[in-house]
């Protein structure tokens, strides 16, 4: 069971002379190992090589065994499986629809293509080699991407099972979607950031969140007995999936079967409001505020404060456990256009199809980011000078950019300067971001810079 543990948020370990055993499956020569702290170089094979289209995956009546990717036996988050199942994550977990509504979908105006981006070059931080923005593309198993300058597409590509009017999970770019709600919770008064979390949910009196505010939880400053080591299959994490229905959950399991339940066992470790630590269990807190003070579930949150009012292309989904609690931390599927919406939205202070969806003092507080210093102890290394606040990672660099990140290489970059945004959906064999950000985020400001550069418009 340890071994299987391993799969789920982590990197898929798989040897190349493993995946060349499977059926029309061939190693590519030129390839770079990558490695994870701790243990040792690993070869994958190319996104080429491990197109999902290509290989097959889930088809037939019914597929092949060897074709097959399931829940139950944690092959859905096996690489290359994974380049199907974020693809198609509703055929394997139970999801509630967050539904765009009746109206008119808003419109997102075309540029020329942009054909000369794809021969942009930039340096990968730590590397002494240039590469090109397509070459970062496939180095990052790229499923799907779009940029947007000054409010037009200038590019957009999709790659393997993801094709236009298709959802991809986002994992973690989820939480940037609840923090913003909360957020605008909180400038409406309706939720008080400096008030503790139990005077909303009175039931996590006994946990660690009992003396925390609303605040730490959303900027992840709470000090929790609670690891989040996606290669250590002894890490907390792997308790709370198990507990969400996230991962299948071992014989005899006894321990708790919802989200919630689970966050009330959690115990404190440390002072709160003193570092960041990235833990995922502060997002289901988060959401749960979110829920319990709207008096909604969190996909109807996310449908009338977004996809209704924006006029979201199509509707999305998220995952639930076994009593329907949506998955905050990183449950969302959406279509790769509507991801641009949103966070076309927030580079236009909160403001987007004819509407003030998000208040612009809202944005500009979260454009603003946290505390650097908070920060630091996290040990970024890729990140200097970065910082986290509601939910968003924040550059501080001399553009303004602000993030929302997902395991596996999803991304929605914002650069206000640039008055760029660029959004990714991915499906690297790679979990962390830390190994991903070296051929992303200087990619990134790359493309901004260029776009910056070659506009000649006033």
């Amino acid at each position: 069971m340890k071994r299987l543990l391993m799969i789920l948020l982590t990197t898929a370990l798989t040897p190349v002379g493993a995946l060349a055993q499977s059926p029309g499956l061939a190693p590519t020569p030129a390839q770079a190992p990558l490695q994870t702290p701790g243990q040792a170089s690993v070869v994958y094979p190319d996104a080429a090589a491990t197109d999902p289209i290509a290989m097959g995956w889930m088809v037939g009546s019914p597929p092949p065994p060897e074709r097959l990717i399931q829940y139950d036996d944690l092959s859905f988050m096996r690489f290359p499986q994974t380049r199907w199942a974020f693809s198609h994550w509703r055929e394997l977990r139970p999801t509630a629809e967050i539904s765009r509504g009746d109206g008119p979908v808003s419109a997102l105006p075309t540029a020329a293509a942009r054909d000369d981006l794809d021969a942009v070059t930039f340096t990968p931080i730590g590397g002494d080699q240039p590469m090109t923005w397509a070459q970062s593309l496939d180095a990052n198993y790229t499923d799907g991407v779009l940029v947007m300058h000054r409010g037009e597409i200038v590019y957009e590509r999709y790659f393997g099972a993801l094709k236009p009017r298709g959802q991809h999970i986002a994992h973690s770019v989820t939480k940037s979607f609840v923090g913003t709600a909360a957020a605008m919770l909180i400038a409406e008064r309706r939720l008080d950031r400096d008030a503790l979390v139990v005077r909303y949910i009175p039931e996590l009196a006994g946990s660690a969140f009992a003396d925390a505010t609303v605040g730490q939880v959303l900027d992840m400053t709470t000090g929790l007995a609670y690891t989040e080591v996606y290669t250590d299959p002894n890490s907390d994490a792997f308790a709370f999936v198990r507990a969400g229905g996230m991962m299948p959950r071992p014989a005899g399991y006894d321990g708790p079967t919802t989200t919630f339940d689970y966050l009330k066992t959690l115990k404190k470790a440390g002072e709160h409001g003193k570092a960041f630590a990235y833990k995922s269990v502060n997002t289901e807190v988060a959401g749960w505020l979110v829920s319990r003070v709207s008096g909604k579930p969190l996909a109807q949150v996310l449908s009338e404060r977004f996809w209704q009012p924006m006029g979201m292309e199509r509707d999305a989904y998220i995952q639930v456990d076994s009593s329907g609690t949506g998955y905050a931390a990183g449950g969302l599927n959406l279509d790769l256009r509507d991801l641009g919406r949103f966070c076309e939205m927030m580079r236009n202070q909160g403001a987007f199809n004819g509407q003030q969806i998000v208040p612009a003092a809202v944005v500009a507080d979260i454009a603003g980011g946290g505390s650097p210093e908070a920060f630091v102890s996290a040990g970024y290394k890729t990140l200097p000078g970065w910082s986290y606040h509601n939910q968003w990672w924040v550059s501080h660099n001399d553009h303004g950019a602000y993030m929302a990140r997902g395991v596996y290489g999803q991304a929605c970059y914002v650069d206000p300067k640039a008055e760029t945004i660029i959004v990714r959906f991915a499906s690297s064999p790679l979990a962390s971001n830390a190994l991903l950000d070296p051929t992303s985020l200087p990619a990134y400001a790359a493309i901004a810079d260029h776009l910056m550069a070659t506009d000649s418009r006033p």
